[in-house]
């Protein structure tokens, strides 16, 4: 399951760098470009069966994209109940300003299936 997700933010990160080797005056054919990271954590919807949820909590990839239009990847596994967790593999929303110059990224999908379930969760990255 993780490569799939991991292969698609490779080349995420990639294509931004060749996009953006110029703007930021990078002449290296392997340039690494830093941007900006957001810090998340969450629980995911509640599931049946028995009835219960998952916790999460990472940091972001640096940005994807232009600048105003720009998302982040996230990729994390949740914490395990009765020995199962679940995974999220998933793009941020644009920018959403929050006032001097800050932004936020909204959040919202499901979690891989595992023990026969998935989740649903919705969040917002922190500044």
């Amino acid at each position: 399951m993780t490569s799939r997700y991991m292969n698609g933010f490779k080349k995420s990160n990639e294509l931004f760098l060749e996009q953006n080797k110029e703007k930021h005056h990078c002449k290296k054919e392997n340039c690494e470009i830093q941007t900006h990271v957001h810090e998340f954590l969450g629980s995911v919807m509640l599931a049946d069966q028995p009835r219960h949820n998952h916790r999460f909590a990472g940091v972001t990839s640096q940005e994807i994209g232009p600048d105003e239009d720009h998302v982040h990847a996230i990729l994390v596994n949740t914490d395990f109940y009765e020995d199962h967790y679940h995974e999220i593999g998933i793009r941020t929303g644009p920018p959403i300003p929050v006032g001097e110059g800050k932004h936020v990224h909204f959040v919202n999908g499901q979690t891989t299936t595992n023990d026969d379930h998935f989740h649903l969760f919705i969040f917002a990255t922190l500044i």
